[in-house]
């Protein structure tokens, strides 16, 4: 069983930084493509970023929305991937997931048939 837990959300201003972590206990997350995702008030799911296995670190997805303000990246040594975003903009406002399957393409392309996510944590950008 992968328990994913995610932090470091919270409220910052338009143009601000803020850096959400997902972690898990009992397993290591480099066996696991890890994928971001974000469902805002009165939209569907998005997916935002993705990163494979750790065998395979070359491989990451982001949408275009995210493109250039976001990063997602690894810390096996803290069994930890973290979703960098900057240049927040109001409409990044929503609940992030971060969720994981041992098949890259089931992360970016059919997140629906994922079993292990996170609970979610709240971002709000806003002046």
């Amino acid at each position: 069983q992968v328990q994913l837990v995610e932090s470091g959300g919270g409220s910052v201003l338009p143009g601000g930084s803020l850096t959400l972590s997902c972690t898990a206990s009992g397993v290591s997350l480099d066996a696991y493509a890890i994928g971001w995702y974000r469902r805002a008030p009165g939209k569907e799911r998005e997916g935002i970023a993705a990163i494979s296995t750790s065998t395979n670190e070359g491989d990451k997805y982001y949408a275009e929305s995210v493109k250039g303000r976001f990063t997602i990246s690894r810390h096996s040594a803290k069994n930890t991937v973290y979703l960098q975003m900057s240049r927040l903009l109001p409409e990044d406002t929503a609940v992030y997931f971060c969720a994981a399957d041992l098949r890259f393409d089931k992360v970016v392309v059919t997140p629906q048939l994922i079993q292990y996510w996170g609970q979610g944590i709240q971002v709000t950008v806003s002046s």
